[in-house]
This record gives C-alpha cells, structure tokens and sequence, in this order.
C-alpha cells in the first residue's frame, strides 16, 4: 500500500511539475507585458501546437529526446528536471512516512509538506529560468512553513536557531553586498525552509548541502560561460528536500 501510494505521488508531482513549469513561463510573460497568445502548449521555436502525446510528464520529453517532434529544435530542459523533480520529491516525502499508521496530526504535517514542496518547487523553476522569486509565492511559502511549525510543535528556541541559520544568515550578506552576493528573495526563502524545519541541526545540513551542489553544479558553467550570477533558489529548494528525505539518519545521529 505504502508503495503504490508512493508510485502514486510519483505521477502527480510529475503533472504538477508540468503544468507549474507551464504557469511559471506565462507568469514571466505577463511580468515582462508580452501577450500570452495560446492557452495550450506550443513549441517556442516553430509554435506548433503539442498533443497529449507531447505532454505526458517525463516519458514524452525522454521518447522525443528533448526535441519538438514538428521542426526538431531542443525543448528546455528545466521542463524535463521540474517534472522529474517534483515526482521524485513527492515520492521521497510520502515513502519516508508511514501513513498507514500515521495520526491525523502526522497526516496534516505530511500535506502541508507536500503543499509547500509544489509552492517551492514554483520558486526553483521561476528563480532557476529568470532569476527572480515571486513575492505571491514567496508568501504562500511563509504561510504554510508557519502551519507546519505549529504543527510540528517545536520548542520555539529551535525555530528561532532555525531560522537564524538559513534566513539570517542570508540577510546578513543581503545587507553587507547590498545584494550583490544574493537577492532579497534569497532570505525570505530561507525564512520558509527555516520555518518548516524547525530544527537547527537540519536547517545545517540544509544549509550544507545547498552550498555543496551550487558548487559542484555550477562551477563547470561558471568557469565555462564566466557567469558571476548564481541563481541559488533551485539550491536552497533541492537541499530541503534531500534534508526531508534523510532527516530521520540525522536526527538519530
């Protein structure tokens, strides 16, 4: 049972990361005042309309390697990691927790998560293509890491060494480079991961590894392109994830 509800999860995190990535693009449409002018998707290149069969989550980016199947120029490829990574999300999330057994409180901790991965999984896609982090979304985020700490019922002296870890520390260099070094975004960010961990000892490890694979990930294409820029969102929003997935290997440690 736990298995199938993961494979579940597995297929919506897929279609929700599809049609996020599709809401993101239009979004950044109407941020930038250019008209939006077909409601279904369509190739940027030759604007040929897609099919169901172009749009089945993962499998249809995988069958047609990346390409439009009309003119054979390449689709993004954020497309094809914003579906597969939100499925794998969903599905690392729902099978390091019991739900079969699980309380009513562990299943409102356990939807709420899952709430505020797809909100952060939206801030990843539109930080990750454009660079910036929607304040609508940005709030959603803060409003479900809040329900998640009440929830949760930590003490508050965690919280705060919580936040203070991830949030802080990234107002603090906000402030000094006067955001040079990171975007105002990249704090408030913080501020919800914080939030909805609760724990200090996970908001380091968070912190860890999200610095750990900007490194790694980026370095080639800083080198490569001489790119200054980081865009860290993606990062920050990859490394709560891992840290869901293992927290239980860390708190036991």
């Amino acid at each position: 049972m736990q298995i199938a509800f993961s494979v579940f999860m597995f297929v919506l995190g897929a279609c929700l990361g599809s049609f996020l990535c599709c809401m993101a693009r239009r979004l950044h449409l109407k941020e930038s005042k250019k008209p939006v002018k077909n409601k279904r998707s369509i190739c940027l290149h030759c604007r040929y309309q897609l099919k169901w069969y172009d749009n089945i989550p993962i499998i249809s980016w995988i069958l047609l390697e990346g390409k439009c199947r009309k003119c054979g120029k390449k689709i993004g490829l954020v497309e094809f990691l914003s579906e597969l990574g939100l499925a794998t999300a969903f599905a690392a999330v729902t099978a390091t927790t019991d739900l079969l057994s699980a309380t009513p409180l562990e299943w409102g901790i356990y939807l709420a998560t899952i709430a505020i991965i797809t909100s952060l999984g939206f801030l990843a896609i539109y930080d990750g293509k454009w660079g910036e982090l929607p304040n609508f979304a940005i709030i959603i985020s803060i409003i479900l890491a809040i329900i998640i700490a009440v929830l949760k019922q930590p003490q508050i002296v965690d919280v705060f060494a919580s936040v203070a870890i991830l949030a802080g520390l990234y107002f603090i260099l906000y402030i000094v480079s006067k955001g040079k070094w990171v975007g105002d975004g990249d704090w408030l960010l913080g501020l919800a991961i914080g939030l909805s961990l609760a724990d200090p000892w996970l908001a380091a490890i968070t912190l860890f590894i999200a610095n750990l694979s900007a490194c790694v990930i980026m370095a080639p294409v800083v080198k490569k392109t001489k790119k200054r820029t980081i865009h860290f969102g993606p990062f920050l929003v990859l490394a709560f994830v891992i840290t869901l997935t293992i927290k239980d290997v860390i708190i036991s440690i």
